[in-house]
């Protein structure tokens, strides 16, 4: 069950986006399984891709296609990742493409392939070619909810967010979907991701906001420390409102395009696979960022930290320990103070005398955590978000294949 989360119950509409969710029967029975989103002409694209050596066919297809052209449609399946596929899988995912392209009065080129779902499966090429006449009749540009429950897989919770601003006074929509719940882990998150705006900026423009936003929100988010061969976060801006994003409006629509991707990195921890609570790990007083990350990081991935956290055990010397193995030069462990919630329990180095165990437990049986991390080396400071490891955890990824 997620951690403090809920479908959302309506989402907007972005003008100049279409979709389509249909059962293709992949390998998902009497569930929707494949979404079509359809572009109006002239929109652009920025997307950020997974750095797995193994990534998937659909991920080197989208890369090779994108610098070609604007895309005109993203197909998604769900249930096989076409993964660890080879050759066959690569021309799977361009017939794919292909069969689409023809249909939808295209170029191949021009449609990008996603998929999520089993690893070392062929692509059922068959089943989803015989399902896009439908889902190319089916396109309606209300057809969010149903997108962001087509892409879920081990999900429980269907992941979603629409947000409006004002640019000098001209709205603009965003809206945005995500699947992920294991197999998370910075480089991108392990996830898919779409988001959608109608506000107008040029492709060079979005794919910088994009790459700057992703550092702040998608990659800082960890369930299991293992990074998948399929992460694809994708932006998409039709342009239809006819408002222009640059100069003075751009750092506005940043900070929108940022709370929309933090809302569904985080919304992915929170419903990670048995996640039971939802930790912030908050590491200030580094020399820098990328040193406050790796502290971070490590605790984030301790599963002697994790479970503690899922039996309420306040067992600290975990959280101390991970801090001192991080692989930190120079760690000066007398400048060192850590909390757990509102509770002290390192200071300089030193236990904190304040500390009762009745007062870690009582903020160990919270399901949102925060620790809190002082290296008092310098003024940089990095957040990762992660979740507790359950026995449903082990459950779910035994049985994943069954």
């Amino acid at each position: 069950m997620a951690v403090n989360l809920q479908a959302p119950e309506t989402l907007l509409p972005v003008a100049g986006v279409r979709l389509a969710s249909v059962n293709a029967g992949i390998r998902y029975k009497n569930r929707n399984d494949l979404l079509l989103i359809e572009l109006e002409n002239g929109s652009h694209t920025a997307a950020v891709f997974t750095r797995n050596a193994f990534c998937a066919a659909p991920v080197h297809v989208c890369r090779s296609h994108l610098q070609h052209s604007s895309p005109r449609y993203l197909l998604v399946n769900a249930g096989n990742a076409n993964a660890g596929t080879g050759e066959q899988g690569m021309q799977a995912a361009r017939e794919c493409c292909e069969q689409l392209a023809e249909q939808g009065e295209c170029w191949a080129e021009q449609v990008l392939p996603f998929s999520t779902g089993v690893i070392g499966m062929q692509l059922p090429v068959e089943k989803i070619t015989a399902a896009l006449p439908q889902a190319l009749a089916q396109l309606d540009e209300n057809g969010w909810m149903d997108a962001s429950r087509t892409i879920m897989t081990t999900d429980t919770v269907a992941k979603a967010i629409s947000r409006q601003v004002e640019i000098f006074g001209e709205t603009i929509t965003i809206t945005g979907i995500a699947k992920g719940a294991g197999m998370i882990h910075p480089n991108m998150a392990t996830m898919l991701a779409y988001v959608a705006t109608d506000a107008l900026l040029e492709k060079e423009t979005l794919q910088r906001v994009l790459n700057t936003v992703v550092e702040e929100t998608f990659n800082c988010i960890t369930v299991d420390g293992d990074t998948s061969t399929n992460d694809s976060l994708v932006v998409m801006a039709t342009g239809s409102s006819g408002v222009y994003v640059g100069g003075a409006g751009l750092a506005i629509f940043q900070q929108a395009l940022q709370e929309v991707c933090l809302y569904l990195a985080q919304a992915i921890i929170r419903d990670g696979e048995g996640a039971t609570k939802f930790i912030s790990i908050d590491v200030q007083g580094a020399a820098t960022r990328a040193e406050a990350r790796v502290v971070g990081n490590t605790v984030a991935l301790s599963p002697l930290v994790k479970t503690a956290l899922f039996a309420s055990d306040p067992n600290w010397g975990r959280i101390l320990a991970a801090v001192g193995r991080s692989h930190v030069d120079d760690l000066a462990v007398d400048r060192i103070s850590i909390w757990l919630g509102e509770t002290v329990l390192i200071v300089n180095g030193e236990p904190a005398p304040s500390y009762q165990e009745a007062l870690g437990a009582a903020e160990m049986r919270r399901d949102e955590i925060t620790i809190r991390i002082d290296l008092g080396r310098g003024e940089a400071s990095a957040t990762t978000w992660t979740c507790d490891f359950s026995y449903d955890y082990v459950k779910i990824n035994a049985e994943y294949r069954s």
